[in-house]
């Protein structure tokens, strides 16, 4: 097995353990964008659905957002999936921004998206959805949660029961780092989306990821005095 994938299973691992992301009798709809983060995640959840115990089952969904100029390779995901094992459902959904000026497109898209995913996992009897979010997008929400919001809530915990819907949201990435999956996709040969999105990297997160690098080297441990930091002020909460 690849050295690259092998170190994230180990984490992948630890993370499900740790966090206890997996219980026997789970149904899982893992969310795949078709980039590197959540076909990979989709990989994982597959192989270990396979196992005994717990005993998982996983499905895919891939939301398409009608009306964003962007085009993902849908046979490649429904080959991808096939070949993992995993059936995949197609969602689509759409936004009118004229109706909300004060947000963004990126947060309506997402905030759609999300509905979309959410309403069709409780629809077929899902009670856990997964997503693809890794280390270094944990920890630069909550930088920018910090330096925006003037708050130091953790925005993505690792497991997070949702409000308004009867399902647990997982990331079963959070103990992986971003350059361990940029290595491990080029080694199994994962394929770009075809046409990216035009608005990804017209928002407030591409400089906080440029922060976040700064503060690497700086330390080069500082990722994981920030995930003690914030996990700390995680437990502070819960006990206040």
């Amino acid at each position: 097995m690849l050295d690259s994938y092998t170190t994230i299973k180990k984490r992948f691992n630890k993370g499900c353990v740790d966090y206890r992301l997996l219980e026997d009798g789970d149904r899982i709809l893992v969310a795949v964008s078709g980039g590197k983060d959540s076909l990979l995640l989709a990989r994982l959840l597959a192989e270990r659905s396979r196992i005994f115990r717990p005993s998982i089952r996983v499905e895919a969904a891939h939301v398409v957002m009608d009306n964003i100029p962007y085009e993902t390779d849908a046979e490649y995901l429904e080959r991808f999936c096939g070949d993992a094992g995993l059936p995949l459902h197609i969602l689509h959904s759409r936004f009118d921004q004229s109706t909300d000026l004060r947000k963004t497109r990126c947060f309506l898209c997402a905030w759609h998206r999300r509905k979309a995913l959410f309403t069709f996992a409780v629809e077929r009897g899902f009670n856990k959805v997964a997503l693809g979010h890794h280390q270094d997008d944990i920890l630069t929400t909550w930088l920018m949660n910090i330096v925006y919001e003037g708050s130091a809530k953790p925005a993505m915990p690792p497991r997070l029961r949702l409000e308004h819907y009867p399902l647990d949201l997982i990331r079963p990435l959070c103990l992986v780092s971003e350059c361990d999956i940029v290595a491990a996709a080029h080694d199994l040969g994962f394929v770009r989306q075809k046409v990216p999105c035009p608005y990804e990297e017209a928002s407030r997160r591409s400089d906080v990821n440029a922060m976040f690098r700064q503060l690497e080297n700086l330390n080069p441990e500082a990722r994981y005095s920030m995930w003690k930091a914030m996990n700390g002020v995680r437990t502070y909460l819960k006990n206040y």
